[in-house]
């Protein structure tokens, strides 16, 4: 990363960090973290061999419950939709911080979740995203409990569901729909502890219907409209759209289905299109855009045969299977600003400053200072079966959130760093 694309950091910030840092009893933390290593690793292979698939993590769910209790959470719930809350208070005079770690996976049930060892690297699908995560975010837990660390304001560990694919960020969305109060976020996502996420990357996802009566290719043309021509029409008028390139925006139709055979009109058709934006309001500007692009498509293949009967009429039917928001931070948020100054005083070179979609994503959209860090060590092929993990400075990850969140919520005679919001 340029050090001219890197934004200033505060040195009032960075000074408070490095005081934290200090502490004896922070630095017993990190010491613990390091000591661990072998213990956390063995608590992510339990997990990533717990099926989790989205919409179905409860098994998972259960045990990260059951392990956040026996690191000395009293206050453990599972909430209605599925996540794991777990309140570790502080003194009662300060700002909520909620730590989460997505604990879904994109395989589906019935996929070999068993864990093989070789050396240090561990295989299997779901090792890295989000099991990785969930091993820092219990770490982080017991850094703080078993060193007996005081804290000003509350932090909640959480184990969010529906993250991945079509769980569309649920659990997130519902930890921040107005139910709790909390004041920052941090996510705990992939393994890179160089990377720090300053927006998130929206995106909209609809499946557009055509159908109609359909027939045959001869007899019926000149009176049948084509669903699949229909289609064609508006994947032509979307092939054509300037989008801008700050704010990144950018579209895309990624299915396509229908007909049935060569020789007939087609009575149904559907696309899935994919628009992602780091602005909400491009977002859903090029979403009206393509919406109205499919709705006048079917007016058009309507019209060009003269169709006037409502029987052999197109139709358009559309379906949202994706809604996450978009978000940007600006640089002086003070979660990104302790986020970066954890980093400068562990030694972490910040190499990626960028946008992406997490769980970070329902936050930021809402001006929540939010962001997304990482669990250390190294993941590859996330979302593949042939995912893996390996061991390699995995006690950085929850160094670097533990710092974060200690500096944020105030603890050790030092203030919180984190605002509390106005409600």
């Amino acid at each position: 990363m340029s050090k001219n694309t890197i934004p200033p950091l505060s040195e009032a910030v960075f000074a408070q960090v490095e005081a934290l840092a200090r502490k004896p009893e922070v630095k017993a933390a990190f010491e613990q973290a390091a000591r661990e290593t072998d213990r956390a690793m063995e608590e992510q292979v339990e997990l990533c061999e717990i099926e989790a698939p989205t919409f179905h993590e409860e098994k998972r769910a259960a045990r990260v419950a059951g392990l956040m209790r026996a690191y000395g959470l009293t206050d453990v719930v599972i909430d209605p939709i599925g996540n794991v809350v777990g309140r570790r208070p502080g003194k009662g005079e300060g700002p909520v911080l909620a730590i989460g770690a997505h604990m879904d996976s994109v395989f589906p049930a019935g996929t070999d979740v068993k864990v093989r060892r070789e050396g240090n690297i561990y295989r299997a699908p779901g090792i890295g995203d989000n099991c990785a995560g969930l091993r820092a975010l219990l770490q982080v837990l017991r850094m703080f409990n078993d060193n007996k660390i005081e804290t000003t304001g509350d932090i909640l560990f959480v184990g969010t569901v529906g993250e991945e694919g079509n769980g569309d960020i649920r659990g997130s969305k519902d930890l921040f729909s107005g139910k709790r109060h909390i004041d920052g976020f941090i996510a705990v996502d992939s393994t890179d502890v160089g990377r720090v996420l300053k927006g998130a990357t929206g995106s909209h996802r609809w499946r557009l219907s055509i159908d109609g009566k359909g027939g045959h290719s001869y007899a019926d043309f000149g009176v049948c409209p084509s669903a699949i021509h229909a289609i064609c029409r508006a994947g032509a008028k979307m092939a054509n759209f300037r989008v801008p390139s700050d704010p990144k925006t950018t579209y895309t139709i990624g299915t396509i289905k229908g007909g049935t055979t060569v020789n007939s009109i087609a009575a149904h058709c559907e696309v899935e299109v994919d628009m992602r934006s780091v602005n909400n309001e491009e977002l859903l500007k090029l979403e009206a855009a393509v919406l109205a692009a499919f709705e006048e498509a079917v007016a058009e293949e309507n019209a060009f045969w003269g169709v006037t009967e409502d029987e052999w009429r197109l139709k358009l039917t559309k379906t949202q299977i994706g809604n996450r928001p978009a978000g940007m931070r600006p640089d002086d948020c003070p979660v990104l600003q302790v986020s970066r100054s954890a980093q400068k005083v562990l030694g972490i070179e910040l190499t990626k400053y960028i946008c992406s979609s997490t769980d970070a994503n329902a936050p930021m959209s809402l001006n929540v200072p939010s962001t997304c860090l990482c669990s250390g060590g190294r993941g590859v092929n996330a979302h593949s079966l042939t995912e893996y993990f390996e061991k390699v400075d995995t006690e950085l990850g929850p160094q670097l959130v533990f710092l974060a969140a200690a500096a944020l919520v105030g603890a050790c005679g030092e203030k919180p760093v984190l605002p509390v919001r106005k409600a």
